[in-house]
């Protein structure tokens, strides 16, 4: 598998992880029960962070050769 192609595969996690919590957050405005708003609050911060690297990832993977990108020194050694 090539960079490229990887990066392909982190913009299909990203749009599926950005999905989701666009259905937590229906679900927020929906719910009342305050112990179950604190769940989905919880469950979307926590997605958050993935949603983020999924998308630098994806960005890194696919223009990782091309001499004018400027990498994101956190994922670089």
């Amino acid at each position: 598998m090539t960079l490229l192609e990887l990066s392909v595969s982190y913009r299909d996690s990203e749009a599926a992880i950005r999905a989701r919590i666009r259905e937590l957050r229906v679900q927020l405005v929906q719910e009342e029960d305050p112990e179950e708003c604190w769940r989905l609050k919880r469950r979307i911060t926590d997605l958050m962070p993935l949603l983020q690297e999924a998308r630098d990832l994806a960005l890194l993977t696919a223009h990782y050769y091309d001499r004018s990108y400027y990498r994101n020194e956190k994922y670089t050694l």
